[in-house]
């Protein structure tokens, strides 16, 4: 039996990025730790490396067998979570017209439906006092030019995870959604490599962090029991003032466009 301040923790998307960094800090911490992801080797050689208390469990987000009977695998091993962390994500920037509308159930199908699937499958077995994490964007504040792929999926885990904050408190699950900034992980390079010459303008100014400085305030910030964690000023300013804000922003949006344009 895990004390309730040692239970497991859960994350997908956990082999790299902001995962490996809150798996890593976890295990830590002294935390049974199950780490979800596609790739077998990748992710057997991330649990190796933080070290013994670390489990690999190979699953595919987008497909709900694969995450309903991995989960079910970690919990029968390991005990319901205390932490359910989802993180996995992809980004494919790109513009509208332009995009295939397989990018966009893509995106659709790994960010939020890989979210719900393992958000259904972990809280069903949560004991009280447990936490379930999204790990969210900056893009499900306002639209940002190039993410209409990206930015509905992940509009969709804000509305997912704002319902379950009042329907899973009965049950004493708190529910924590993080907006990191640009973090320097792999999936960050290839968004770079992808995005539109107006969407990197866009998108320059806001500083880059790391995975490990990101992972350290999601945990401090869902330890107090806070819904919304912002690192930063910038993702902090998007989430009190976002609605005040949109419509300079568009017209923002719009110069740069203009110009990239001529």
């Amino acid at each position: 039996m895990n004390t309730p301040d040692k239970r497991p923790a859960f994350i997908t998307g956990g082999s790299s990025g902001i995962g490996l960094a809150l798996a890593r800090q976890l295990a830590e911490r002294g935390h049974p730790v199950a780490i979800f992801a596609r790739r077998p080797n990748k992710l057997q050689a991330a649990a190796e490396a933080i070290g013994p208390n670390v489990r690999a469990y190979p699953c595919d987000v987008a497909n709900r067998a694969s995450v309903e009977a991995s989960v079910s695998q970690a919990i029968e091993e390991l005990g319901a979570p205390g932490y359910a962390i989802a993180n996995a994500g992809v980004a494919e920037p790109g513009e509208f017209l332009e995009q295939r509308i397989d990018a966009h159930e893509y995106q659709m199908q790994i960010n939020y439906f890989g979210a719900l699937y393992f958000a259904r499958a972990c809280a069903v077995a949560m004991p009280e006092g447990a936490n379930l994490v999204f790990v969210g964007s900056g893009s499900a504040f306002f639209g940002i030019y190039g993410y209409g792929a990206y930015a509905p999926s992940k509009f969709a885990v804000r509305g997912l995870a704002e319902v379950l904050r009042v329907e899973l408190a009965p049950r004493g699950i708190s529910v924590t959604l993080a907006y990191p900034p640009d973090t320097e992980t792999p999936m960050l390079e290839t968004e770079e490599r992808l995005k539109p010459e107006a969407t990197k303008l866009i998108t320059a100014s806001g500083g880059l962090w790391s995975p490990e400085d990101v992972a350290r305030v999601i945990l401090k910030r869902t330890d107090k029991g806070r819904f919304a964690v912002t690192p930063g000023w910038q993702m902090t300013a998007l989430l009190w003032l976002h609605s005040l804000l949109a419509p300079g922003l568009r017209r923002w949006q719009a110069g740069i466009v203009r110009k990239t344009r001529k």
